[in-house]
């Protein structure tokens, strides 16, 4: 099949391990490139969070199902509100270092990752975006037009999210500490049995342990816009 004859999704897929920066890149990604941002982490952990308070058991069953149909998603409300369910403002707790866990048990869930899914390709419908997760080149849309695999080495991805934690004012977690949750948490996403967190064959890998920002997005903004030139998508 050629290019021409081929259908591309209108979404940037980024997809990387847990620390790796691609929340940042995206979000900088898509207001570099003047298009919509979705985060599918924060609705994961969204999911946790909610489940956690209402004590939920994160195992399929009628109780998950039915806990699934009980919620009102909204996204991307403003600059400063991302994501509510049930219209509580969630932006905030989802950041929680507790909760990074809690969406590693429940992204394990196939019903959770379907229920996720519509709504993501709902939301990106007929539209180009930056859509950023673990699976967004291979399963959520498989054929989008451009996509990339953004990593670091673990070391590197535990003292951004410790810098991230104290900027926020935790101050309770230590760099060890870290580091074991970060490698646990590339496991468990690289082993589960449903949609596991792997390299498209055809995104692009970048390493980002030692590359500025700037370097970072001048790099996806040239590769977006002459992928989209080429196939006659308008930015």
């Amino acid at each position: 099949m050629s290019v021409s004859e081929q259908t591309y999704a209108k979404v940037i897929a980024i997809d990387g391990p847990s620390g790796s920066g691609k929340s940042t890149i995206a979000k900088d990604l898509a207001r570099e490139l003047g298009v919509l941002y979705i985060d599918t982490g924060a609705m994961f952990r969204a999911l946790a969070f909610v489940a956690s308070e209402q004590k939920i058991e994160l195992v399929e069953g009628e109780t998950l199902s039915n806990f699934l149909n009980s919620l009102n998603i909204e996204y991307g409300i403003s600059d400063r509100v991302l994501i509510k369910i049930n219209g509580i403002d969630l932006t905030e707790k989802i950041r929680e270092h507790q909760v990074s866990k809690l969406a590693s048990i429940i992204s394990q869930l196939p019903s959770v990752r379907k229920f996720l899914l519509d709504f993501q390709r709902l939301l990106a419908k007929n539209k180009v975006c930056v859509m950023e997760g673990r699976d967004i080149g291979t399963v959520v849309f498989p054929d989008s037009f451009c996509k990339f695999f953004i990593t670091a080495s673990a070391d590197i991805r535990a003292s951004r999210r410790l810098k991230q934690l104290q900027d926020s004012g935790d101050d309770s977690f230590s760099i060890d500490q870290i580091i074991k949750d970060v490698k646990k948490r590339d496991d468990t996403d690289t082993n589960r049995a449903f949609a596991p967190l792997k390299k498209a064959d055809d995104a692009m890998l970048l390493d980002t342990s030692e590359m500025t920002m700037q370097d970072i997005i001048k790099i996806l903004s040239n590769e977006v816009k002459f992928r989209a030139s080429h196939l006659g998508f308008k930015l």
